[in-house]
């Protein structure tokens, strides 16, 4: 069965209602993996060979983190610019992430209609996320569609849990290979890939 390392990656956790509820709903599961990265780097030193070890023994990447600026926080950036190095994962001979797949959770307190080129933003979350996408195809890997919980501020708790029980299902069906990069890819958003149903 496919491995899924899940990289969590948010420097203010305690503040964040949202994450904190994917984080109650995130399932057990022998084949999915979970690191709190400012847990285990709070100096941002980060053991690069570990990491990349871990990338290996993977088949699926998730970066977990709220949508900071238009980006990720400062931590998995670094992860980003350290682990996926020139000659290992990219370049001439760079091929140790050839064929895995990778996508974002996110949350944002915008509403996703502010997420259009007629919205708020002025631009989609796929045209923000380019920069992550050209990385990920960059290093051979296959760029997979996020979810996304939008419009944090406004969610009720009924609305948090059904998309903390929609992310453990996903990440479930990724897990049991139920769902794959292929019948996904065409998607907008993860949200919108599987059917809702109780865990």
């Amino acid at each position: 069965m496919p491995k899924v390392l899940v990289l969590f990656a948010h420097p203010r956790l305690e503040k964040s209602r949202t994450n904190k509820a994917l984080l109650r709903r995130f399932p057990k599961h022998k084949d999915i993996t979970f690191r709190d990265l400012y847990e285990l780097y709070p100096d941002f030193n980060i053991d690069v060979r570990k990491e990349q070890a871990l990338l290996t023994g993977h088949d699926i990447v998730v970066w977990h983190h709220p949508f900071y600026w238009y980006s990720a926080p400062p931590l998995l950036k670094q992860w980003i610019d350290l682990v996926l190095a020139f000659g290992w994962a990219y370049g001439p001979g760079g091929t140790a992430l050839k064929g895995m797949s990778v996508f974002q959770v996110l949350t944002t307190g915008g509403p996703q209609q502010a997420y259009s080129s007629e919205g708020f933003h002025g631009s989609t979350m796929h045209e923000f996320l380019r920069p992550m996408q050209r990385t990920v195809t960059l290093c051979g890997m296959n760029w997979i569609p996020p979810f996304v919980v939008h419009g944090t501020h406004q969610l009720g708790d009924a609305e948090l849990e059904r998309s903390a029980e929609h992310y453990a299902l996903l990440l479930t069906s990724f897990a049991e290979g139920r769902t794959t990069a292929e019948q996904v890819a065409e998607k907008a958003y993860l949200n919108d890939a599987l059917p809702l149903r109780t865990i």
